[in-house]
């Protein structure tokens, strides 16, 4: 879970606080079609704090929205009303609002300024986003935007469920990654990639050894193809404690670093890049300086 807290000054917006909680909402959702007790637990108390933090910080509108854990379990209901009866109501966003938002974060971002042609890639628990478009004199034009139900917690619940994968487990999910995106996009198409999310913000900043979070350093690096996969092929073999000691790790990422890099290095090869910038933006962002599109 990740909150954002800006302010608008002279017409523009200023982040003045941001902080994450791993909460694991959405761990076992594929298999079980549900909301885990422990997860939804998690993720209620995370929500208290957290609005409880903006409220402290003057927010005088706190918004929290959900994603594809929430739109595909069938307890969703029940979840949404104990978190409205607590006062930290959340909204459903669709995966068209996701992806959206995700590219918004970016196009409007001037470290990005630069390139006529983005593709978005945004991994996430059980779905990741992607969507290309192109920089035009009256905005930008949409090529290519769809929600692929694929993520970090659904591969983690089913073909990669050991904690440290072996070669036919990774086999089997490179070929799961692959017959989901399918041959729907064309390689070469994409411009210049950015992802969103952790995978990628992890990713730099164990490269880079950060041992505390420095958001300058991370936003606008650029990871290339080889070195996605040199990522997935050491750390798959590792254990749980063995990932979370690698300087750099956020804590309680080390159960889906792995295979997040996997996503995002099948996805880099669908669309047939060398590499992509890492945004530490995100669909939060646009939907508290845009609100919801409309898609």
């Amino acid at each position: 879970m990740l909150l954002v807290v800006e302010e608008r000054v002279d017409g523009r917006w200023r982040q003045i606080h941001e902080a994450s909680d791993v909460t694991a909402l959405g761990t076992g959702t594929k298999e079980t079609g549900l909301l885990g007790e422990e997860g939804a637990t998690r993720t209620l108390a995370a929500l208290k704090r957290f609005f409880e933090e903006a409220r402290n910080l003057g927010a005088n509108e706190v918004l929290a929205a959900g994603t594809m854990a929430v739109r595909i379990a069938t307890n969703t209901p029940e979840f949404l009303a104990r978190a409205a009866d607590q006062g930290t109501p959340v909204i459903v966003l669709s995966g068209e609002h996701e992806a959206e938002l995700g590219f918004q974060a970016v196009a409007n971002d001037p470290t990005f300024a630069e390139h006529e042609r983005l593709s978005i890639i945004d991994p996430g628990g059980h779905s990741t986003e992607l969507m290309t478009a192109v920089r035009e004199p009256k905005g930008w034009n949409v090529k290519f935007r769809k929600s692929f139900p694929v993520g970090t917690l659904g591969l983690k619940g089913t073909c990669l469920n050991a904690e440290s994968p072996d070669s036919m487990m990774i086999l089997q999910a490179v070929n799961e990654i692959d017959d989901i995106i399918g041959m729907g996009y064309r390689p070469g198409e994409a411009g210049h990639p950015v992802v969103l999310g952790a995978t990628g913000t992890n990713l730099v900043s164990i490269r880079e050894k950060l041992t505390t979070w420095q958001p300058e350093r991370v936003h606008g690096a650029y990871l290339d193809y080889e070195e996605v996969g040199k990522a997935v092929g050491w750390m798959m073999p590792m254990t749980d404690a063995q990932r979370a000691a690698i300087p750099g790790m956020e804590r309680g990422r080390e159960k889906t670093i792995h295979v997040g890099a996997l996503i995002l290095e099948r996805f880099l090869n669908s669309l047939g890049s060398p590499g992509c910038s890492v945004s530490v933006r995100g669909w939060r962002h646009a939907l508290l300086e845009e609100g919801l599109p409309n898609v």
